[in-house]
């Protein structure tokens, strides 16, 4: 069995400010952090004491996150570019309304994943290429228990490509997770399957 633990980052500062993330590099909030060892605290009583890798986006809030679950759960962490969020090019880091101001909308039909939204940022294919990369990567080693902290928009495209869905089918998916959500991904050995066990679990945050 594989054991695949997949934790989008708490709050962070740019939640509260009304600012648009993506590759803006955030902190986390005070409240954030509480969060982050809740998840921590979470993750240590299913896994218990079993051991465990982590594998993080590089980005301040969720390398923070990954550090402070790595605190507890103990084991390696890896650093990855690859889970960064989208990059919203000249909107990252500016109010969420200059963002709607500016941007193209993604068309209904056609080629939405390499739909350009006119602020030098990135495509949905070129954030569908890095996820599916990273997942690849992910799935090659040889731990059974790991922990990936990555962002919102990015989950989608590790699913995604967890179940095997084709990255040009992907332009309409959306997994919906919230901030500090788990998702609890398992490959079963006797059958090969690929489970989606738990979809955004937040009950360790109430």
């Amino acid at each position: 069995m594989k054991n695949i633990y997949v934790v989008t980052h708490p709050e962070a500062t740019h939640h509260i400010d009304g600012l648009v993330g993506g590759w803006f590099d955030s902190e986390l909030t005070d409240r954030g952090i509480g969060q982050a060892e809740a998840i921590a605290m979470a993750l240590s009583e299913r896994l218990n004491g079993a051991a465990v890798e982590t594998i993080s986006s590089d980005l301040s809030r969720t390398q923070r996150t990954a550090e402070i679950i790595v605190e507890r759960l103990g084991g390696d962490l890896v650093l990855d570019p690859d889970l960064r969020e989208r990059s919203y090019g000249e909107a990252g880091g500016r109010p969420q309304a200059w963002l709607e101001k500016h941007r193209i909308p993604h068309p209904e039909f056609g080629d939405r994943l390499r739909h350009n939204e006119g602020v030098n940022g990135e495509t949905w294919m070129d954030l569908a290429v890095r996820a599916y990369a990273a997942m690849k990567r992910i799935q090659a080693s040889a731990m059974e228990n790991q922990v990936v902290v990555t962002h919102g928009g990015t989950t989608t495209f590790l699913l995604a490509a967890w179940i095997g869905m084709p990255l040009e089918a992907t332009g309409r998916v959306h997994f919906r997770v919230s901030s500090g959500g788990i998702t609890h991904l398992r490959r079963d050995d006797r059958i090969y399957s690929h489970q989606i066990t738990r979809l955004n679990e937040t009950s360790h945050l109430n």
